[in-house]
């Protein structure tokens, strides 16, 4: 017995000093090892842009869906090519010139007007860990990713104006200069630090940057283009229903779910209780819009037209999301509710205005983004403190006139270049056969 009371004695002897280091470890890696707090809020904010960015993402469905159901059936696979290939076209532009234009950081070319154009996007490299991230904000990855569904929504809202008479890769080649050019150019302004974010411009999540953008490159794009074939005859315009009313209603519901992550994602933080308060407030307040944009636009034209105009309902609801989005943090559910139901008469009004002048947009996209961009931007002020209507008009003008004019010099070098407009027999059989060579189903033909 005494023998092995020795021999454990001894083994635990011989183990102290072995133990002792390895409580040394340990007590060196608990101090080196950063707590939650420290790195909770970059974990927060990172899954804030990956759930926002997918929810983003998934609005390139709705768009497409949206524009399949107001086309006429024999342009509805063109439409859906047009909208993979802008959405994969943008995802590259903005990854090759766009993200670095865009936040250019320290390396403008012109100081606050035009970022660098020669720096790739990198990202973390693998197995990042917590000493070496930069802990104050969110991942890069996270933050391209997010980021780069807003540029390919700009895009998308040029797609259906431009509807049923224009060439695929005309279209396509603008998409190149738009999303790795002209969007992150105009966004630099604003998000990048850029002049007119030192002014004191406010767009939380880009009524003007995104919305309004896009509607006045459709709008050049549409001037340019011209109406399609039959649209307006002996000063009257000539109804072209959709293929599929059931298809463009999914696809509002698409955007409208979509928008979540498009209005909540750009609170850009999630690690307090404040900032995820606040994106539970902008969730709040971006249904609340489009709720209201909806109701409004339905209650109008049964009192204009005597009966209800789903093609409007959709485009009120729509309408209503955008009007929020340069604001929805700020205004309480009530004020959301009038900014929405504005943004739904808006619709109404300007859809039979662009009518008037001659200007064909299938959709309904310039009277959506570009008209309740305007007034979602305006409206500002009256619930965000430190914003002027001066200064938010000069903001719009800004983007508006950069984005239109280099819009239409791109439209029209295309035009001369290559063209951009289907033959006159191209346009009455449907796209569908001339540009993508599918078979010609009589059905089509008088769609």
């Amino acid at each position: 017995m005494n023998f092995k009371k020795t021999l454990w004695a001894g083994a635990a002897l011989a183990l102290l000093p072995g133990l002792a280091f390895a409580q040394e470890v340990a007590e060196e890696a608990a101090v080196a090892a950063p707590s939650f707090d420290e790195i909770g809020p970059y974990i927060m904010t990172t899954l804030l842009f990956l759930i926002g960015g997918f929810l983003v993402m998934w609005m390139a469905a709705g768009f497409a869906m949206l524009e399949a159901g107001l086309v006429r059936s024999k342009n509805v696979t063109t439409q859906l090519t047009k909208n993979i290939a802008l959405f994969s076209i943008a995802g590259i532009m903005y990854w090759l010139v766009g993200f670095n234009l865009m936040y250019p950081g320290d390396g403008w070319i012109i100081a606050g007007w035009v970022g660098g154009f020669f720096n790739i996007t990198s990202l973390e490299p693998v197995g990042l860990d917590a000493a070496s991230a930069t802990l104050d904000y969110a991942s890069v990855a996270s933050d391209f990713f997010f980021q780069l569904m807003f540029c390919a929504t700009t895009a998308s809202i040029v797609s259906g104006t431009l509807a049923e008479r224009i060439k695929l890769w005309p279209f396509l080649i603008f998409v190149v200069v738009l999303t790795g050019f002209i969007y992150p150019i105009e966004a630099s302004w604003q998000w990048g630090g850029g002049w007119l974010s030192e002014m004191g411009f406010y767009d939380f999540a880009g009524s003007t940057l995104v919305h309004a953008a896009g509607g006045f490159a459709a709008l050049a794009g549409a001037i340019v283009l011209g109406s399609r074939i039959g649209k307006y005859k002996d000063g009257r315009v000539i109804p072209m229903p959709g293929s599929n009313l059931a298809l463009a209603t999914l696809g509002t519901f698409i955007l409208w779910l979509g928008w979540f992550g498009f209005n909540g994602g750009s609170q850009l933080a999630a690690g307090t209780v404040g900032d995820i308060t606040d994106v539970g407030r902008i969730f709040a307040n971006t249904n609340m819009a489009a709720s209201a944009g909806a109701v409004a636009a339905l209650i109008l034209t049964q009192v204009m037209y005597k009966k209800p105009d789903l093609t409007m309902v959709l485009n009120g609801a729509l309408a209503g999301l955008v009007s929020i989005t340069a604001g929805p943090l700020d205004p309480s559910l009530f004020g959301a509710l009038l900014i929405g139901a504005v943004g739904g008469v808006i619709v109404v009004v300007v859809v039979p205005l662009l009518d008037k002048l001659k200007i064909d947009d299938v959709v309904g996209a310039i009277p959506v983004h570009l008209a309740a961009g305007f007034w979602g931007t305006m409206v500002v002020p009256f619930n965000s403190a430190d914003t002027s209507f001066v200064t938010q008009f000069i903001g719009f003008a800004a983007i508006g006139i950069f984005t239109f004019v280099v819009s239409l010099v791109v439209w029209l070098i295309l035009k001369a270049t290559m063209g951009i407009r289907v033959s006159e027999e191209a346009e009455i059989n449907g796209l569908d056969v001339s540009e993508l060579g599918m078979e010609a189903y009589p059905e089509f033909a008088k769609g």
